[in-house]
């Protein structure tokens, strides 16, 4: 089959689109959401981690910036045969997996 990846489109935003794996996304969201608001104490403590997660994802790309401008040539074919790589094996998978189709409750 031929891969319906596009240019734009990536393997991640594929998974991501497929129901199977949007709807399980949305009901960990939603349920991350209420523990929030029904649990003071671990909201709190959910805030100060998500504040970590943020703090340390910028830091870690400020960190990386000048590696990745200095190889962002060299890598931009090496990522796009690995996501065309990538969307084949998608392609396959989603033909011998027709479950992956469906959200979680089906």
């Amino acid at each position: 089959p031929v891969s319906i990846c596009h240019v734009q489109e990536n393997v991640l935003q594929r998974v991501l689109q497929l129901p199977v794996v949007s709807s399980t996304c949305e009901t960990l969201q939603r349920k991350y959401s209420s523990t929030k608001e029904s649990h003071p104490l671990m909201a709190s403590v959910c805030e100060v981690y998500e504040r970590g997660v943020q703090g340390a994802g910028a830091l870690a790309m400020w960190g990386m910036e000048p590696v990745v401008r200095r190889l962002e040539p060299q890598c931009e074919s090496a990522v796009a045969v690995a996501n065309n790589l990538a969307c084949r094996g998608l392609d396959h998978l989603e033909e011998k997996i027709p479950a992956l189709q469906y959200p979680v409750d089906k």
